[in-house]
């Protein structure tokens, strides 16, 4: 009888379509660490793998523990439009994870070290997928590190090279950086303190020129005509472009991807972008330094996490995100522009940002929403996609246009002379960002803009050098949509945003879309309901006014938060007011014990 069973059970498992786990040892495939290029030997073996498993089996591609190297000139060629960065193409990939399902890739470990201008990870129509356990970092990133040695106001500043950066002298005289595949001419940075890692008070963006430089030996140059009293010796200049051609692992029409126990040390982009996802789940997911002796200030190029036109539910905790150029997180759909009207049920929409286009938008049965840009204010009623096709292409790869036929007639007004977008409402998430460390960034800490439950909570921002948590929504420059209807901020510690002025940056939470033309506006931009933005219970630990900064929202709520004044800087924000509202709607703004009272500039009141 057992006998039988046995073999039952053998004639189960080998059915075609039937789950097995399979677990393959990557050292088998000759994938091992070492300072040889394992590029190629890795894409043999996801082929040879691949070809020997079903889409049905658990596959987990297990590495032995170490640091593994990956070069940029065995990497594969691939057509990825990445939202939100350079649209060069071809991308290179490192590791290209193109089609799995039910993957499991783990690191166990290990350093994943790269070489050139490259996508290290690239997860692409997955299913099911997870990784987990590996670092990903470059040995010669394009953001060179100096310090200052010496500030003379008529002779200029001296500083010394980083012993990582591969650097020279330009025969026209200008300093400049080289690596693999690439060289950058930085004109910009970003200021760190040396001892406390923080963002150097009140500096933002530095520009410097680099030319007429002089090699002084050991490293060190002498910038001449480089002037700035704000950047005393000891200090750390991250020197930077505004480039960004690759982020650090690239996620793109995936369903159900955990990402668990990974680190990225650096990116030339952000560290994570995710596009036309549903469902992702980041489980102590860092952007971060190598722990607190790295010689290193920064981390990636622009934000840490970025998800663009993604639905399902986001979810980011136990995360540590420090020293990257731009925010911890960005969650955001794309406006389409419209161009032209064909008929009363047909529009061509465009997208319209240098860095987000040439990737699919929407589908077929997709709920939409127009938006007319100059007011950010809704026009009509909810639409559905009919049809969808891209405009110039034989495929959604690479369009800028589509031409879009809708169920019902299209407002008369939309496709006038006037700009009017189009919003993508059926790929919008819910979002839980819990329990992460956001610190030493520039920018901003959390960007949110969908229109589903959203839950920002235990969360420390600690000295994010713009504002902490943004509120956007943009048809006009960013086309980032869209609305925030229901959001809770509770139980987070904020100390001392704000030593520096960015974009959108009016007070350490601030709600702020663009809207050019505020005084035509008849509606709200978010909220719409009593509550529908919920701040309670958070404590701010600060230096300066501007608490909460508010327009075009109608349900606001403050209220049950702790307060905390302290004298590490000198208060210079512009806005002095702890809460400034314009054109806000139902309000409840309770903040007793703050030294600056609120002033009743829009229905405010306190209780």
């Amino acid at each position: 009888m057992k006998r039988i069973l046995f073999i039952l059970s053998a004639l189960l498992i080998a059915l075609p379509g039937s789950s097995r786990k399979r677990t393959f040892n990557m050292q088998d495939y000759g994938v091992t660490p070492g300072q040889a290029d394992m590029t190629a030997a890795l894409r043999k073996a996801l082929s040879d793998i691949k070809a020997a498993t079903s889409p049905e089996d658990q596959v987990v591609l297990k590495f032995k523990k170490g640091t593994y190297t990956f070069l940029s000139a065995n990497a594969e060629p691939c057509s990825y439009y990445v939202s939100n960065h350079d649209q060069d193409q071809p991308k290179r990939v490192a590791i290209n994870l193109n089609g799995w399902q039910n993957l499991t890739l783990d690191g166990n470990g290990s350093a994943f070290l790269f070489d050139g201008r490259l996508i290290p990870v690239a997860l692409v129509g997955g299913k099911n997928c997870t990784l987990r356990n590996f670092s990903v970092d470059f040995a010669n990133p394009q953001i060179a590190q100096v310090e200052i040695v010496k500030n003379d106001p008529e002779k200029g500043i001296t500083f010394k090279v980083a012993p990582w950066v591969n650097y020279r002298i330009a025969d026209d005289g200008c300093f400049e950086t080289y690596g693999t595949g690439w060289t950058c001419r930085a004109t910009w940075g970003i200021a760190f303190e040396k001892e406390t890692r923080h963002i150097v008070y009140n500096t933002a963006d530095i520009g410097f020129p680099i030319n007429d430089v002089k090699d002084l030996g050991d490293r060190t140059i002498l910038s001449p005509n480089w002037k700035d009293q704000r950047l005393v010796p000891g200090t750390i200049v991250a020197m930077r472009t505004y480039a960004r051609p690759t982020p650090g692992i690239f996620l793109d029409e995936n369903i159900n991807t955990t990402v668990k126990n990974v680190k990225v040390h650096y990116a030339e982009g952000m560290g994570l972008l995710a596009q036309r996802c549903t469902d992702i789940t980041l489980k102590n997911f860092n952007v971060c330094l190598k722990g607190d002796k790295d010689p290193r200030y920064f981390t990636t190029q622009a934000d840490a996490t970025h998800f663009s036109q993604c639905k399902g539910k986001i979810v980011s905790t136990g995360g540590l995100y420090e020293g990257m150029m731009d925010d911890a997180i960005n969650i955001h759909g794309v406006y389409l522009k419209v161009t032209e009207r064909k008929d009363d049920h047909t529009l061509v929409c465009q997208y319209s940002h240098g860095q987000a286009w040439g990737f699919a938008w929407g589908d077929k049965g997709d709920t939409v929403r127009f938006i007319k840009a100059n007011i950010m204010e809704t026009v009509g009623e909810d639409n559905v996609i009919a049809d969808i096709t891209p405009v110039g292409t034989p495929s959604v790869v690479g369009t800028q246009a589509f031409t879009i036929r809708f169920e019902k007639p299209v407002p008369a007004e939309v496709g006038t002379h006037v700009t009017y977008g189009v919003e993508n409402l059926t790929w919008t998430p819910e979002v839980l960002f819990s329990k992460n460390l956001i610190r030493n960034n520039r920018a901003r800490g959390a960007l949110f803009s969908s229109p589903r439950r959203t839950v920002c909570e235990k969360n420390v921002f600690d000295h994010t050098s713009g504002t902490a948590i943004l509120l956007c929504g943009d048809c006009n420059g960013w086309y980032e949509s869209g609305a925030v209807r229901d959001l809770v901020i509770r139980k987070n510690k904020f100390i001392n945003a704000l030593t520096s002025l960015y974009q959108f940056t009016e007070a350490v939470i601030s709600i702020y879309p663009e809207i050019p033309s505020l005084r035509g506006q008849k509606d709200y931009f978010h909220g719409g309901k009593d509550n529908a933005i919920l701040i309670e219970k958070n404590e701010f630990d600060t230096f300066d006014a501007p608490i909460l900064y508010a327009k075009s929202i109608d349900g606001l709520t403050f209220k049950d938060n702790k307060f905390k004044t302290n004298t590490e800087y000198k208060p210079f924000h512009p806005n002095r007011e702890a809460v400034k509202l314009e054109r806000v709607g139902r309000n409840l703004i309770f903040c007793p014990g703050f030294p600056t009272m609120p002033k009743n500039n829009n229905k405010l009141f306190n209780k």
